[in-house]
């Protein structure tokens, strides 16, 4: 005769447990052969198999973190794994992040203000105005304060012109002296601006890398 376990066989217990188990086992191997895939995608190598399982414990945190969040349907935006996904947010923070933050601005200097407006939409999406250029990669360079502010003056040319036109950030890694700015190590937005002023704008992605080539 069988045991009875809380109120259920014994029997069953077991089974449940070694389904439990089971299932587990499977969303383990399930998560590794996304890890294999993903390298495969991205080209990542570790250099020893102690860093792999290390990257794999991360990979899987941040995959099991995106999932949960997506099935909050009330999120206004989707979170997705990308070539970023066996990092923690640290690594992440270093390698990318070159933003120093602005001086404080002198009390003459007129605060920027938005126009007093009543009938704005709730959300805008600029991809569907045509005022956002493609993803660009600025690789491992902390030349974020570029990046945001070409995107920034690509997005006002086409709002302007409506012309989208894909503009160098490297003239400005390049060619901005500024004494507190240091290209791909670090700068800050305001003078990113204040050099494209002062330079009568920038030259297209395109221009750039022909001339620097070629010449």
């Amino acid at each position: 005769m069988a045991k009875v376990l809380g109120g259920l066989p014994f029997l069953v217990v077991l089974s449940i447990l070694v389904a439990l188990g089971g299932s587990r086992e499977l969303h383990e191997m399930s998560m590794m052969e996304r890890h294999e895939q993903w390298m495969s995608l991205y080209g990542r190598m570790y250099e020893d198999e102690p860093e792999k399982a290390r990257r794999f414990e991360i990979f899987k945190s941040n995959v099991e973190f995106i999932e949960s969040f997506n099935r909050d349907r009330d999120k206004s935006y989707r979170l997705g794994i990308n070539k970023f996904s066996d990092m923690i947010k640290e690594e992440l923070r270093a390698a990318r992040n070159g933003y120093k933050k602005s001086p404080p601005r002198s009390s003459r200097i007129t605060p920027f203000q938005y126009e007093i407006v009543t009938a704005v939409p709730y959300s805008m999406d600029w991809r569907k105005k045509d005022a956002v250029t493609a993803n660009k990669d600025q690789k491992q360079r902390g030349s974020c304060w570029v990046f945001s502010a070409v995107a920034a003056i690509e997005g006002v040319t086409q709002l302007t012109t409506g012309k989208l036109i894909s503009l160098s950030e490297q003239e400005l890694i390049d060619c901005d002296d500024n004494g507190e700015d240091h290209g791909c190590k670090g700068g800050i937005n305001d003078h990113a601006f204040q050099f494209i002023f002062k330079n009568y704008g920038l030259t297209t992605e395109t221009n750039c890398y022909t001339k620097r080539w070629v010449n």
